[in-house]
This record gives structure tokens, C-alpha cells and sequence, in this order.
């Protein structure tokens, strides 16, 4: 998952966002409004963390861009204000979902998920292919009921590549999905995940190349 963290109380922020990528998510962080839309402009994310209170450009003026230009993404807005009408007014702008200030981080995290789950096709909280079952709330991995221990690129990139269904995901989308805006477009770091990640694994290799396409689960070589 890939999520933007739009919040000028930096220090909140930050923290967010090593929370989250402790739980396996890739995290980009803007501090304003315009940080925000100039990230969207160039990032495919999943959701976004928008502090509706920004200074400069108001978190409402962020959530009527992504809806007036249809970008495939869930708000998941913030606020200091415990108002219901304020809740009302912020989910009638088109945000997804609204969390209070202070929140308790374990909510964040759940809201986050299923938000995500919506900004895909239809697929199941836990997912289970070719005896693999990935759990990514306990971000836990089995194959063939046996424990896998995955580090979190390799936790993320398993994933994609499940949530995909047999389908071929291919470099530039896993680099796009599992890392931040920070990674290097011409690195090799995803070759060499999936190879770590194919040993981890085990036998037979369930991991498939497809030549000059990408990565796919499925039985095979």
C-alpha cells in the first residue's frame, strides 16, 4: 500500500509515517496543501492522510482537486475539531473517511486498510493462492500452514503480486506500490527483493519472471 501523509505539524507527521512504514507501507509526507497536490500530480497512491486544517492550501481545497480531476485514491481526512457538523462538512467535500484528533494509532491503521481495500477490485482481508495465505493486518505469511518470515519489501511486494491474482505486475508498478518517492527509478532493488524473496519462500518456486513483462504468482519456475 501507498500512502501520502499530509499534515504541517511536522513532528506528527513524521511520526505517522514511521509508523506506517513499520507496518509495511510505502509513506511520502507533504506539509501543506501544496506539497500535497504537486506529490498527486506525480504519485500513485492508495490513500491519503489529509489534515484538513493546512495552512496556505486548506486541506477542503486539496479534497475538491481529487475529486474534480477523479484521481483513484481514498481521503482519509483529520482534524482537531470534534464537531459533527464539522465531520459532515469534510465527508460531504469527498473525503472517505474522518478521523478525530487524538487518535489512537491501531485505529489509523485499520481505517487505512480498508480504505485501501475499496481503492482496488474487490479482494478479500486475507489472501490466499497456491498454498500461500498473506495476513497483511497481523502481516503474517503461511505456505502450506508453515510460517514464512518476510521482511517488509518482501512482505509488500508478496502482496501486490497475490492481490493481483495471477496477473503480471510488473516492475515499475511494484516499485510504484511498495516504495516511497525516494527510491530510484532505474535501481535494481526489485529484482533483487523478488529473488530474496523467492528463496524465503521455498520449493517449488511459486514466484514467476515473465520475460520483459514483470512478476506473477502462479506454480512454475
Amino acid at each position: 500500500m501507498r500512502v501520502l501523509v499530509v499534515e504541517d505539524e511536522r513532528l506528527l507527521a513524521d511520526a505517522i509515517a514511521r509508523g506506517l512504514r513499520r507496518e509495511g507501507m510505502a509513506v511520502d509526507v507533504g506539509y501543506d496543501g501544496a506539497a500535497a497536490l504537486e506529490r498527486l500530480g506525480v504519485n500513485d497512491y492508495d490513500v491519503v492522510v489529509l489534515d484538513r486544517d493546512l495552512p496556505g492550501t486548506h486541506g477542503d481545497d486539496v479534497c475538491r482537486v481529487l475529486v474534480a480531476e477523479r484521481h483513484d485514491v481514498r481521503v482519509l481526512m483529520l482534524t482537531a475539531a470534534a464537531d459533527v457538523v464539522d465531520r459532515v462538512e469534510g465527508l460531504g467535500l469527498g473525503a472517505d473517511d474522518y478521523l478525530g484528533k487524538p487518535f489512537a494509532f491501531a485505529e489509523l491503521v485499520a481505517r487505512l486498510r480498508a480504505l485501501a481495500r475499496r481503492s482496488r477490485a474487490a479482494s478479500p482481508p486475507v489472501l490466499e493462492r497456491d498454498g500461500l495465505r498473506l495476513d497483511p493486518a497481523r502481516h503474517e505469511v503461511t505456505r502450506d500452514g508453515v510460517p514464512v518470515r518476510l521482511g517488509r519489501k518482501e512482505f509488500g511486494v508478496l502482496e501486490e503480486l497475490m492481490r493481483a491474482d495471477g496477473a503480471v505486475v510488473s516492475a515499475e508498478q511494484l516499485l510504484e506500490k511498495v516504495w516511497d518517492e525516494n527510491a530510484d527509478p532505474f535501481t535494481n532493488v526489485v529484482r533483487v527483493t523478488v529473488m530474496t524473496l523467492r528463496r524465503k519462500l521455498g520449493d517449488p518456486p511459486i514466484v514467476r519472471t515473465v520475460v520483459s513483462a514483470g512478476y506473477r504468482i502462479g506454480g512454475g519456475g
